[in-house]
């Protein structure tokens, strides 16, 4: 399996960090978040003067084998539609790209369908599609280790550009299995209140996915009685949804601010974490979605979401629709006038 060498941010800058934020000319505190926004950033970049350079924003898809089982309201071949349709600048993903200025990677790293004549998408496909873990493990070893590696290429190659910000979305018919699983596993909570309406699932529908999950873990547990993390991500992870492990963690590696959308994503930041508990430094939470349980997983991760809008389109939009916050907290360090070049008198 891969081997990561992630550091938490050196401390030894907060006081220093800390002076910086309270001779700034305004009242101590008085930009509130914006305020532990920027000791968070520039903690993590090791810096008085923080950087948001040529951000990137990866779009992974892949498909499910769960899926299979009628776990989701809507049918696999979605996936590959949806691809195509932000190739052509028509997703919500497109908009928010264009708006805020983030370098846009469309990659199929496991989409049950066959992309590569399809020009703008990045053929990374580890297979058509995961198994179905109601029966058998997700993926092998050898898929989950290339998946990973996935997700770190894509890291590298961002990080090679001068991006100091990476956003991940995903795009994974039935991902909130999985997502769903991984949030009782790791956060010890009943399946019952892990599981959602995903894309729009009826009450029969939800009754229907809760048992089908449930079985799903029966079995797990029976396979592997005493599993690792590893274990857990491999069994029931999408490509799509390991991929993004891997770059969240590599670019932790790198030092590199992870921006995290919502209850898909933060499943897979939760499993990164479980990982290595040390990549939580290098994480900013985009927003608290809709569905059913990401408040909670947020709350597991002690993570405060920068928004609450409502949102649940996925593709990470809502944590695109973050950025703005973080460019304000990384301006008002580098931007903002502190007392005594400005000959005021401090009034605090």
């Amino acid at each position: 399996m891969k081997r990561f060498h992630i550091q938490a941010p050196d401390e030894a800058l907060r006081p220093i960090i800390q002076a910086k934020i309270d001779n700034l000319n305004k009242p101590k505190g008085s930009l509130g978040r914006l305020e532990t926004l920027a000791m968070q950033i520039c903690l993590a970049q090791q810096t008085l003067t923080p950087s948001l350079a040529h951000p990137c924003h990866l779009l992974l898809g892949g498909d499910h084998g769960i899926e299979r089982e009628g776990v989701s309201v809507s049918p696999r071949e979605v996936t590959w539609q949806q691809m195509i349709n932000f190739t052509k600048g028509g997703g919500g993903v497109n908009m928010f790209c264009r708006q805020h200025g983030f370098h846009l990677r469309i990659v199929d790293v496991g989409v049950d369908y066959d992309l590569t004549h399809v020009e703008g998408i990045i053929d990374k496909k580890v297979a058509r599609g995961t198994r179905n873990f109601l029966h058998e493990p997700a993926m092998t070893a050898e898929e989950y280790d290339r998946t990973l590696q996935v997700g770190i290429d894509l890291a590298n190659e961002c990080y090679a550009e001068g991006c100091k910000v990476l956003c991940i979305g995903e795009m994974g018919i039935a991902n909130t299995s999985p997502s769903s699983i991984w949030m009782s596993l790791f956060c010890h909570i009943p399946l019952d209140e892990c599981i959602g309406a995903g894309a729009g699932l009826n009450a029969a529908g939800i009754s229907h996915k809760r048992d089908i999950l449930q079985h799903a873990l029966e079995h797990f547990g029976k396979q592997m009685p005493a599993p690792t993390a590893d274990d857990a991500i491999r069994y029931f992870g999408g490509f799509e949804m390991v991929a993004a492990i891997g770059a969240m963690l590599r670019a932790a590696e790198l030092k590199m601010l992870v921006l995290v959308d919502g209850f898909i994503m933060t499943a897979c930041a939760l499993a990164a974490c479980q990982l290595h508990p040390e990549t939580l430094s290098y994480m900013i939470f985009g927003h608290c979605g809709d569905e059913s349980g990401h408040r909670r997983m947020l709350d597991a991760l002690a993570a405060e979401p920068l928004l609450s809008l409502g949102l649940r389109l996925g593709e990470g939009t809502g944590a695109l629709c973050a950025f703005p916050i973080l460019d304000s907290a990384a301006r008002m360090m580098n931007e903002m006038n502190n007392f005594d070049n400005a000959n005021i008198t401090k009034y605090f």
